[in-house]
């Protein structure tokens, strides 16, 4: 697409969709990093449904690991991949704590770091909880992306870094719910 279309392309999703919101539900910055985490290769039905009655009881790293990966484990395990999700989501928890005094660090690089994060997620948070204007590459997005010509590429890093660069900025925040709900 060219910068015209590219203009119009968002304006039309804008119009459609002013103030698009994510999907899963959360109380606070971890319970959003949580939600995502689970979210990998699930539903954010599966994960609200799951998170539901978790949230409630463990909102923050010190509650997660007083509830334990077995308690966890019991909370998630209609969530696919849930083992592994909920070792990630103790060891996150314990390195937030240690490392971070239990606060969600708000940069890239910090996020990846911690175990069951990767770009997608990072930039979910840093969007949804520090209102920066990232923009999140999933299925859908990268989907989009391609059969569209917004921003074509063999990789999510490659689709993210094109429409990073094409994106005009006053469609930035908003970009990756746009694209993520017109995918799906």
């Amino acid at each position: 697409m060219n910068k015209s279309a590219i203009e119009i392309f968002y304006r039309k999703l804008k119009n459609a969709n002013p103030n698009p919101k994510g999907e899963l539900n959360y109380v606070n910055p971890y319970t959003l990093l949580v939600a995502v985490v689970l979210s990998a290769q699930a539903t954010d039905v599966s994960v609200n449904k799951a998170t539901k009655n978790l949230f409630k009881i463990a909102r923050t790293p010190d509650q997660m690991l007083d509830l334990g990966e077995t308690n966890l484990k019991n909370h998630i395990k209609t969530i696919g991949l849930y083992n592994s999700k909920a070792k990630n989501i103790i060891k996150l928890s314990h390195m937030l704590k240690t490392k971070h005094g239990s606060i969600i660090p708000g940069d890239l690089e910090s996020l990846q770091q911690l175990p069951g994060v990767g770009r997608k997620t990072a930039n979910v948070v840093l969007n949804m909880a520090f209102g920066l204007p990232t923009i999140a590459v999933d299925t859908h997005v990268f989907r989009i992306a391609n059969r569209t010509g917004l921003a074509a590429g063999n990789t999510p890093l490659e689709v993210e870094k094109k429409l990073e660069k094409i994106t005009p900025n006053k469609f930035k925040y908003h970009a990756h719910h746009w694209l993520i709900l017109h995918g799906r």
